[in-house]
């Protein structure tokens, strides 16, 4: 249970981070160093891949997927919530009169600080 947990806590991080973009790129990278190597040679396929003006599908897809991400929403106003249906200015709020507090005598106070009986002395 606590590593499930753990993982899922992972996930969520790792998500809320954006490394699901990394992930995807760099599967994107492989893929197309990949492909490339079977028709070129290895420098060849490593400069397209990473010069940026060869991108493939998932490229672009992680492309528009970070920039949709980072894009600032239209600012739509939020409703207004109102908890009271008339302005508290209108309401007419009347004090509660209270009964008067009893003042006690400070005895039972005054029993309360005395300090506590000492324990008898253990036997040894």
């Amino acid at each position: 249970m606590q590593r499930l947990l753990r993982i899922t806590a992972a996930l969520v991080l790792s998500l809320t981070l954006g490394l699901h973009w990394a992930v995807l790129q760099s599967v994107a990278w492989t893929t197309m160093v990949i492909e490339r190597t079977q028709s070129s040679s290895f420098l060849t396929a490593l400069q397209t891949t990473f010069d940026g003006q060869h991108p493939c599908k998932l490229c672009k897809f992680v492309k528009a997927g970070k920039t949709a991400e980072q894009a600032p929403e239209a600012h739509v106003k939020p409703p207004k919530f109102e908890v009271f249906s008339t302005p508290l200015a209108e309401l007419k709020v009347q004090p509660q009169l209270c009964e008067p507090l009893e003042v006690t005598s400070p005895a039972p106070l005054a029993a309360r600080l005395t300090t506590p009986l000492l324990p008898p002395p253990r036997v040894a």
